[in-house]
Parts: C-alpha cells; structure tokens; sequence
C-alpha cells in the first residue's frame, strides 16, 4: 500500500496556505512546504510565510531551513521533505503538501532525489561568474538552448540558477536535463497524492489578489527585510535571494538608482508573470483536481473531495 498524502498547490496569492491549514485541521496533518523561497531564513514578507496564527493551529516544516546565500536543489528538498512527510505518518498524522513551486513537489513524491544527477560545486560556481552580465547570462542561455532545447523552453533566461544546474548536468554527464526528468517521471510514486489545484476562472481576479497582496507586503515592511538582506550581503549578484522576486527588484534602491514604490510595482508585474507559468506548469501535470480558488464554498468543496478520495482508499481520518 503506498503511502497517503495530501497537497494544495497552485499560483501565487491563490489561498493555498489557508486551505492547507483547513485540511490539515479537519484530517489530522501536518503541513510540509513546497516553496523554493521560504526554506530560507530572513526572507518572510516576500515569500508570504504562514503566519504566526498559522503555525500555532497546525505544525509546519521545510521552513526557515537555511541562510538566504546557501544552494539548495530540487533534489534536496524531495530527499529531506519525503524523509519529513515519513515522520508524520508514521505518528498517525497525513502530510499536506503546500505550495506553488511544482518541481519540489514532485521530487518527494516521486523519490526522483534517488537518482539526482550529480553536482559539481566549482562547476557551478564558474557558471554563475559567467553569468553575472547580461551578456553572459545571454551566452549561457544559448548554450543551454542547443544542447537542451526542453529545459531552455521551460527555463526564463533570467533565471540563472536554474540554466547553471541544466547546463552543469549537461557538461557533468553528457545527458540533458529534460532526459533525466523524462525518465523519474516514468518511476513509482512514494506517495499516492491527491493534489488539489486552485486557480481562478477569470484572471484578472488574480492579478488583482497579486497586486494587493504587494502592497500589504510594502506596508508590513517588505523593503526593509530586503535592506536588511542587502546589508548582510544576501542580494549579492549569483544569490539565491538575490534572483527572487519580491528581493531583487529592490537592488537599484539600494544604489538610488529607483525609488521603492517603483520597485513595488516592478514585483507585481514580475508577480504576476510568475503566476501565468506556475498555472502553465501545473495545467500540464495529469491528475491534479482543480478548484475555484474564488469559490464561496471552497473550503466545503475541498473538504468533500478529500474525505471521499481518502475513504476510497480506506484511509482512518484522524481528525481535530
């Protein structure tokens, strides 16, 4: 029998911690993260980590992991988090998953960290120099374009850590990125996963959510957590911080260069680019049920199909 696990996920702004927590609330989880960002320590407002409250109703983990200057992986993430989602269950308790970054969700529930291509810290550091200018950055695309032509369509230019590692796979073991993905997909599930889906069917609802929910952000004082990332050298060029949305688009505040309102607006455009890929990715992924994220009854309706997929497979809910 494999094992059970629940997961929200979705884009940006969509509610998903909130449902989380109210599925988590009614059978007995636990909730594990699956945000790229709020494993870092230092980065809370602009990676909208649950609250306080939150955390006092349900317990929560895979946050507040490591400093913002540390590497972490897809990899990584699926070995520790499906190594966490083991623990609870095995005191009675069911995983919830939640989160919008799609690839660390599949690395736990694939196992797809088993057979991680490898890594080369110097490789990978070299790139990253290389593509510190925009020119450089551009040359490593083109790269990752010929000899990976699925991961560069996948990939945002912009995105250098993410065309680092493809190209650093690639240079390592002469075999792309995509052919790696390709073949785990074809693997066993550790976990059979009901995964819910929230989205909105007019999109406009969304970007507005996106667009309020920077501006709570700039009020509860998201650019002086980013100068206090800045003055401890976590928004230096090749960061991880650094290549964040929400982080660095506050860099040329730093140097007077534009005002923090100006960067405000530069993260909700940013923002919602984010989200349209995040919808992208996801939508292709077979078996998520969707839901209204706008739904009045949404709570209900997630409920309703979490307790029927999990009396399918006979599971005993031990709820709260």
């Amino acid at each position: 029998m494999k094992k059970i696990a629940l997961a929200v996920v979705g884009p940006t702004a969509s509610g998903k911690s909130a449902l989380a927590v109210t599925l988590a609330l009614r059978f007995g989880g636990e909730i594990v993260s699956c945000d790229s960002m709020q494993i870092y320590r230092g980065m809370d407002i602009g990676t909208a980590k649950p609250t306080e409250d939150e955390r006092a109703l349900v317990p929560h983990h895979m946050i507040d992991l490591l400093d913002p200057d540390q590497p972490y992986s897809a990899a990584d993430y699926g070995e520790r988090a499906a190594d966490v989602a083991n623990g609870i269950l095995s005191h009675g308790r069911i995983p919830v998953f939640c989160g919008g970054t799609g690839l660390y969700l599949t690395a736990a529930l694939t196992g797809r960290h088993d057979d991680a291509p490898p890594s080369d810290p110097a490789l990978r550091a070299d790139l990253l120099a290389q593509g510190k200018s925009e020119e450089g950055r551009a040359k490593l695309y083109r790269e990752l374009a010929e000899v990976d032509p699925a991961s560069a369509a996948a990939t945002h230019q912009n995105n250098l850590r993410r065309v680092v590692r493809a190209l650093e796979i690639y240079r390592l073991t002469g075999k792309t990125k995509s052919a790696f993905d390709n073949e785990s997909r074809s693997r066993t599930p550790l976990f059979d996963c009901l995964i819910l889906g929230l989205d909105f069917p007019d999109r406009k609802t969304l970007y507005r959510r996106i667009d309020s929910r920077v501006d709570r952000m700039m009020e509860d004082g998201l650019y002086r957590e980013a100068s206090r990332l800045w003055e401890r050298g976590f928004l230096s060029s090749g960061t991880t911080a650094g290549q964040a949305i929400g982080y660095r688009q506050f860099l040329p505040c730093f140097t007077g260069e534009k005002t923090p309102e100006e960067a405000a607006e530069e993260i909700k455009l940013a923002t919602r680019r984010y989200a349209k890929r995040q919808l992208t990715w996801f939508r292709a992924q077979p078996g998520i049920v969707w839901l209204d994220a706008g739904a009045h009854d949404l709570a209900e309706r997630a409920t309703a199909t979490a307790s029927a997929w999990l009396n399918e497979r006979s599971y005993f809910v031990r709820g709260q």
